[in-house]
């Protein structure tokens, strides 16, 4: 039997309309799979089930009607809810380059091969994540983008980051190591 992870896939918004349909702050780069109709998620808190009835998109926007949701007072009253999806833990998203949190979470940072850290979380920030990591000389921040962590490997439970002045260490201990008379 398979072990099951749950995974934020969206925020419930604002009403849309009065007969119970929302707008969905989503947070899934696969929101057609996760939003598909009698998918049924989770609020994150509470526990409480959302059962998509319905889901569309208006211009860039997802709006999802739920059974649970009958109309805009019980939408007002659920607004801010964090949605969550049971996968199975083994399930990787349908891009190569995209990962699950608690995919990531536990990965050993490298820098030039060499061990620097771990991951311990990942921030949402809109267009862009960020790595949280463990390291020596505190927890550091990473934005999860190719330029700066260029390879993920699940299996062997690495990734590697490209090292910038500032980014793992502070810029003034950078700056005292280098040159230590000042």
């Amino acid at each position: 039997m398979s072990e099951f992870v749950e995974v934020v896939v969206g925020v419930i918004g604002r009403a849309h309309g009065l007969q119970g349909d929302v707008v969905i702050d989503v947070r899934t780069d696969e929101p057609d799979r996760r939003f598909a109709v009698e998918t049924e998620l989770r609020g994150e808190q509470d526990g409480r089930p959302y059962t998509v009835t319905r889901a569309a998109w208006h211009g860039q926007r997802l709006v999802v009607r739920f059974a649970e949701l009958s109309d805009r007072t019980a939408v007002e009253h659920a607004r801010g809810t964090v949605l969550v999806a049971r996968v199975p833990a083994e399930t990787r998203p349908d891009d190569d380059d995209e990962y699950y949190d608690h995919q990531l979470i536990g990965l050993a940072a490298r820098v030039d091969g060499q061990r620097v850290g771990s991951v311990t979380g990942v921030v949402h920030l809109g267009p862009q994540d960020l790595l949280v990591l463990a390291t020596a000389q505190g927890e550091r921040m990473v934005p999860f983008v190719a330029a700066l962590v260029p390879h993920v490997d699940l299996d062997e439970r690495v990734l590697d980051i490209v090292d910038l002045p500032g980014l793992l260490s502070d810029e003034a201990d950078d700056a005292q190591t280098a040159n230590p008379e000042h």
